[in-house]
């Protein structure tokens, strides 16, 4: 490493810590030339590999972009979606790879987006996996709903998370 002052090339690390999100590295060095101090910060750098073979880095905001037109016009909120982005890339980094296939990328926004809204869920599962036809759309809600039955079977004591009718009484608009 380049000492940032003198242009010396050869620094001396003093410490290293871990960032407070594990995300990088903190390294404190001292130039012997100079005897100056400065601090570095090494982080990894994610890629995603897309389907034609061209490698972009990865942009948490790209992941929010595009869960944000899944979740248009529902009751979401920006900070659930800036949670959402972070909780992919937490998801992406935890794998250990440094190159990510888009299609990994997409699978990570699924599951979360599920948790968050399943309509925002299916908007985006029919674009990411190309349905074609109704069929599609009614093969993953029932997959969905097998889901929500498998955990709701699995949780002891606490009722379905899937809303049943709501009975609500209204007044007819015109009198």
């Amino acid at each position: 490493m380049h000492c940032p002052f003198c242009r010396h090339e050869d620094t001396k690390v003093s410490d290293s810590r871990a960032t407070e999100d594990g995300s990088a590295i903190r390294r404190r060095r001292t130039c012997p030339v100079c005897e100056r101090k400065f601090t570095t910060v090494e982080q990894v750098q994610l890629t995603v590999v897309k389907r034609s073979g061209v490698t972009e880095p990865f942009n948490r905001d790209k992941v929010i972009k595009g869960a944000t037109k899944a979740c248009q016009g529902r009751p979401v909120t920006p900070a659930q979606l800036a949670a959402l982005g972070q909780q992919v890339e937490e998801s992406l980094r935890s794998s250990g790879q440094a190159e990510i296939p888009a299609e990994a990328v997409g699978v990570a926004i699924l599951g979360p987006l599920g948790e968050l809204d399943p309509v925002a869920y299916l908007r985006f599962a029919s674009v990411y996996k190309n349905y074609e036809s109704v069929d599609d759309f009614a093969a993953e809600i029932e997959a969905m709903r097998a889901r929500l039955d498998e955990s709701s079977a699995t949780t002891e004591g606490r009722q379905s998370s899937r809303p049943g009718p709501k009975s609500v009484s209204q007044e007819p608009l015109i009198g």
